[in-house]
């Protein structure tokens, strides 16, 4: 499944929350260009079945994100494996706590963050130390609702611009390893995380990207491979000036109603 020549021929990466949804999008193209890649996910079954189905340069490696002894045991196992790591995917995550203002609880913050920023805060320190002598890239995933208010619970929106500031002051540190960090921000995408929120199956969750994606600008919903594309343009040398930014993937959305539903057409 991968290929000698493809853009990221001789390169390591890591993806966590890669069992299934973006994360697995993301693993299945950088193996197809050429990547080795180690996934990592909480749930052992599906991701184990992911892996074998990627083949050879694919490795699974169980990690609780929230736990910095296992995101450190992850960076060791990609390097024990594949002798080096060049990218580090930080995608792992859900939407936490959810509901009014008034209803959510600390319990309920310090679990929400755990899992969106402090998994990013881990990813990014123990990828460093293991690009420090010869540079990566790392890319984090937030979401348009980091920039737009609306688009997820109260504490999903806080965490996802905590991760796109985050990114872009650990840019300006890692600079000086030649370590690129950048942020991918999804929206009008409908994946496992929604089924999951809202107790949906994928045939449920892909009924209801396909109707609202009508709505979007440009007519249809994200996928996977839509969110793993700008990935790769992250992780490869297409990017090689490009550090401390967020690229919105999001089919418009958030620019709000299209000229044709406005009837400005």
């Amino acid at each position: 499944m991968s290929s000698s020549t493809g853009m990221l021929a001789g390169k390591v990466a890591i993806v966590t929350g890669a069992a299934s949804g973006i994360g697995f999008g993301v693993a299945t193209l950088l193996i197809k260009e050429g990547a080795k890649v180690v996934i990592a996910d909480i749930d052992d079954a599906k991701g184990k079945a992911s892996a074998a189905t990627l083949g050879s340069n694919c490795r699974y490696q169980h990690c609780n994100v929230t736990e910095e002894v296992e995101v450190k045991a992850l960076v060791d196992f990609a390097v024990s494996e594949f002798a080096t790591l060049d990218i580090m995917h930080n995608n792992a995550g859900a939407f936490g706590a959810r509901g009014s203002l008034l209803e959510i609880d600390g319990e309920g913050f310090d679990k929400t963050f755990s899992l969106l920023v402090k998994s990013v805060f881990l990813g990014m320190k123990y990828a460093g130390q293991a690009m420090k002598e010869k540079g990566g890239s790392i890319i984090n995933t937030a979401s348009i609702s980091a920039t737009k208010p609306g688009y997820g619970p109260h504490l999903y929106q806080g965490a996802k611009a905590a991760v796109r500031q985050l990114s872009k002051s650990v840019a300006l540190e890692y600079a000086q390893y030649n370590i690129r960090v950048n942020c991918i921000s999804p929206g009008g995408v409908y994946t496992p995380l929604i089924g999951n929120a809202f107790g949906m199956d994928e045939k449920s969750i892909r009924e209801l990207g396909q109707g609202i994606g009508k709505a979007l600008p440009l007519g249809r919903a994200g996928t996977a491979e839509d969110m793993a594309k700008a990935v790769l343009f992250f992780a490869s040398d297409l990017s090689a000036y490009v550090t401390g930014q967020d690229l919105i993937i999001d089919g418009a959305e958030g620019l709000g109603t299209s000229w044709k539903q406005q009837g400005l057409h």
